[in-house]
């Protein structure tokens, strides 16, 4: 019933010119894969805003844990964010507040976040889980924001800290508990809360002890993630023992690959697009680092990049090898996740 409400709430947000917009990319998207040439119409249905590069977590395997960018860590400032969504909002379906960072440590976000939900765009954003304290719970239900992802990693401190390093697990279900407590005190529906659970070796056994956690607290919905690895060709203590969890295998060779088959194809590229806290347009969220840069907002329209040389080079050399263009190459296409 509570996936049902989140999903009409979602509806009621789509408008003609939304799915008009929509149609226009899915049709140019069917072109392209029948002519073999890069066709693009319309604008994307989805955008990935990237609030903040910075954390207060190391997990191991993200860049901003790591803190390996190559790139300037900083916030989006909110003027950039106002202008962005004039401009983009009559064909946005949903906008997702989460690329790399922690989007809370922005001061202006959830600020934000309630411009776009004032725009009739459908928010979800992604989060550690450690910022969500009384008043930011309030603040985040006040905002309009429709989905929250908390990633909760264990049921235990010793297997949640193996991953979510320097984190603190009690924090973590102590703001969920704060966010269920001010919906219920705002009579509200949204945020849509999630548990999200990335599944990784040391974690596996508690899955059914995360599930009881979340009935528990009374979140909405529990989703199994699969972990992306940087170097897993040769194995990593992160990878499940359960294939279905992971999202590689292993040759009899012993050398591991990628499960899903990498086709000459992206609707990623087509319909969506993730834009970094400074106004950079990248491809997709496997460019972490930003390092397939098609275009910078301080220096052209959203317009002039979508269709521009640089987005059609890089659809064309997607067409004719992702095994060539390295942010594809460790794809699993979007993701895959499990209730």
């Amino acid at each position: 019933m509570l996936q049902v409400t989140d999903t009409r709430r979602f509806l009621s947000k789509v408008t003609f010119s939304k799915i008009i917009n929509a149609a226009s990319v899915w049709t140019s998207f069917q072109l392209t894969n029948w002519t073999g040439r890069a066709i693009q119409w319309g604008r994307p249905m989805t955008i990935s805003i990237e609030p903040t590069t910075a954390c207060n977590l190391r997990c191991p395997e993200c860049p901003s844990g790591l803190r390996s960018f190559t790139r300037e860590t900083g916030n989006m400032k909110e003027d950039f964010f106002r202008k962005l969504i004039d401009d983009m909002h009559r064909e946005l379906l949903w906008l997702i507040f989460y690329f790399q960072g922690e989007p809370y440590i922005n001061p202006k976000f959830l600020d934000m976040v309630n411009y776009a939900h004032r725009h009739g765009i459908y928010t979800i954003t992604s989060t550690n889980g450690h910022f969500l304290h009384p008043e930011n719970a309030k603040k985040t239900v006040e905002s309009g924001l429709d989905r929250i992802l908390i990633s909760i990693d264990g049921s235990t401190q010793e297997v949640y800290e193996q991953y979510r390093k320097e984190g603190h697990l009690e924090t973590v279900l102590q703001g969920a508990r704060n966010l269920v407590q001010a919906k219920k005190d705002a009579g509200s529906t949204t945020p849509h809360i999630v548990f999200q659970m990335l599944v990784v070796k040391p974690n596996e056994h508690q899955i059914d002890e995360v599930r009881k956690l979340a009935k528990e607290i009374g979140v909405d919905e529990l989703k199994l993630k699969t972990a992306q690895i940087y170097n897993y060709q040769d194995g990593s203590d992160l990878i499940p023992e359960q294939q279905k969890y992971s999202r590689y295998y292993q040759e009899k060779s012993g050398s591991w690959k990628v499960k899903n088959k990498l086709l000459n194809q992206c609707w990623k590229l087509w319909h969506a697009c993730v834009i970094t806290w400074d106004g950079v347009v990248v491809p997709c969220c496997f460019d972490k680092d930003a390092g397939h840069k098609l275009g910078d907002l301080k220096k052209l329209s959203f317009k002039e990049i979508w269709h521009g040389p640089a987005y059609k080079n890089f659809r064309n050399q997607l067409l004719g090898g992702r095994d060539k263009i390295n942010i594809c190459t460790n794809c699993t296409e979007g993701c895959k996740v499990w209730a």
